[in-house]
């Protein structure tokens, strides 16, 4: 229990060697208190976040396992535990959830591990269905790309699982991620200044020995675009910063938009342009 965070599954405690009626006093006793379904937690402990994912995975069975934003976060992928943890039990077992999100599929062997004596989805497994559930998915997955797994890995991971419902929503994120260069990016600009009606810009405009990827030229805008960020290493970092600090220097009033600005912030990017042009 006290590896635990104060919890411990009936099937646990008959595993250490307790019987049925040493549970049963020391529930009666109030040393332990009843969470749910065959799950205790010591009376001196508090109900937190990771209490309740252990108390979820564990009234679902030896079997279940956490999965999605669950698992991200108790793997320190993302700072906040989501208010319903979500858990996986295989298909033949029937379990009733009501303080989490079940869901009944079977996992590879490969796919699963176990982390501070709680079972989950493996890291890639993790990222893949936590960037489809998020609603920036886009940012968490290109994070994700730069620490803890690659796009082979996750492509991998996926052909694996191509049965579940999220399959072509990763797909998706799995080719922009592969894709999501400067020059996709740059596109997704050149679309969104056409439709908002923007005129009087130019692509590639020349300007102290660079090339700015959209300019505004009588207004001196000059518009940057970045693709995802795991793309860029700490050599094109420096090279970009420096690049910018001339063009400032030059004159330009810069901007720099990256390719999760330009899909999931468009009408942002939009206001800060026509700031910029005082339009």
């Amino acid at each position: 229990m006290a590896s635990q965070d104060g919890v411990i599954a009936y099937g646990q405690a008959l595993e250490a060697g307790m019987t049925s009626q040493a549970v049963t006093r020391r529930v009666r006793s109030g040393e332990w208190r009843r969470l749910c379904r065959s799950v205790y937690l010591r009376a001196d402990r508090t109900i937190t976040p990771a209490v309740q994912l252990r108390a979820a995975v564990f009234t679902a069975g030896t079997s279940a396992l956490a999965h999605g934003v669950s698992a991200a976060w108790w793997y320190g992928l993302i700072d906040r535990a989501p208010k319903r943890h979500t858990v996986t039990v295989p298909r033949v077992r029937r379990v009733r959830a009501r303080d989490f999100d079940l869901r009944r599929r079977d996992l590879c062997a490969a796919d699963v591990c176990t982390v501070r004596r709680l079972r989950l989805t493996c890291i890639p497994l993790t990222v893949l269905e936590t960037a489809v559930a998020l609603p920036n998915g886009s940012v968490f997955l290109d994070r994700a790309l730069q620490k803890h797994t690659s796009l082979q890995i996750l492509w991998s991971i996926h052909e694996r699982n191509r049965g579940r419902a999220t399959a072509k929503a990763a797909e998706k994120l799995l080719h922009a991620a592969g894709e999501g260069g400067a020059s996709e990016a740059e596109r997704i600009l050149h679309r969104l200044l056409r439709a908002a009606g923007l005129t009087g810009w130019r692509t590639h405009v020349p300007s102290c020995g660079f090339e700015i990827d959209v300019a505004f030229v009588r207004e001196r805008v000059a518009i940057e675009v970045d693709g995802w960020a795991w793309h860029r290493d700490a050599d094109r970092f420096a090279h970009d910063m420096k690049r910018q600090n001339i063009l400032v220097n030059d004159g330009w009033r810069v901007l720099r938009f990256s390719w999760h600005h330009l899909v999931h912030e468009p009408d942002r990017v939009l206001r800060e342009i026509l700031a910029a042009l005082g339009r």
